[in-house]
């Protein structure tokens, strides 16, 4: 019993630090100074260098998407709509989510990482000695960069995963340009771009959160450092699937 009592407790009490945690990196946003300069490198690090694997991603899942749909679609005869298909998935779930998970698996390892190195060095406790937050040097900047530039590589990967759509609809489905993209474009209303473009903005919180929040508990060197490192890329994923759910059925709910 315990032992059981302990695990709550400790479940308990890494939700509130999480919550203090986030609470003053939100609140670093509107304070002075503002660290533009590393929040420029981040913004270079986490958007720039992310978007080859994002590029990828977005192409390889349109083409899987309409290469399945235009098999399925074929037994009904209705091929046509394929570019449609694609386009409501990859806005609405596919483009944020994987996305999203891209840059967990790039982006909250990387920071867990970083951070969690900086805690064993004791590089952090000197940043503490010589009177500047720690919050809001290293998280609120990687906090901000993340926000700006994971709706942006979510905008990218979603056209990239259309033209993956429409290379496979053109050369293997033999669908006409004008076929696809018609049917893509209209397919999308309001609300679909409101699920798609909201969702990135709650995912980038959770990515660069979870990252700092599992890098600033590291304890125990550099084993440590790997296990916040695994801890930090198995969280922020299942908070982002468990987040999309919620978003989704709220999206459904009110949006009509």
């Amino acid at each position: 019993m315990s032992f059981l009592e302990d695990f709550v407790k400790r479940r308990v009490l890494a939700v509130q630090n999480f919550a203090l945690l986030s609470g003053r990196a939100f609140q670093n946003i509107f304070r002075s100074p503002h660290y533009l300069s590393d929040i420029i490198m981040q913004m270079d690090f986490i958007g720039f260098g992310s978007l080859p694997i994002v590029v990828l991603t977005g192409f390889f899942t349109g083409a899987v998407l309409a290469l399945q749909t235009s098999k399925t679609l074929s037994t009904f005869g209705e091929t046509s709509l394929t570019g449609q298909v694609v386009a409501l998935s990859l806005v609405r779930e596919l483009g944020p989510v994987l996305t999203s998970l891209m840059m967990v698996g790039r982006n909250s390892s990387g920071i867990a990482s970083e951070l969690g190195s900086m805690m064993v060095s004791e590089q952090v406790d000197a940043m503490r000695a010589l009177g500047i937050d720690p919050n809001k040097k290293l998280v609120t900047p990687r906090l901000v960069a993340t926000v700006i530039m994971l709706p942006l590589l979510t905008v990218i990967s979603d056209f990239v995963g259309l033209f993956g759509g429409f290379v496979v609809s053109f050369f293997i489905v033999h669908l006409s340009p004008s076929q696809y993209w018609s049917n893509a474009y209209h397919s999308l209303d309001s609300v679909d771009l409101m699920e798609g473009l909201s969702k990135p903005f709650v995912f980038a919180f959770i990515v660069a959160l979870v990252g700092c929040y599992y890098g600033l508990t590291t304890r125990g060197g550099t084993q440590g450092v790997g296990r916040s490192t695994t801890q930090a890329v198995v969280t922020a994923s299942v908070l982002i699937l468990a987040t999309d759910f919620l978003m989704t059925k709220l999206i459904l709910a009110f949006g009509g």
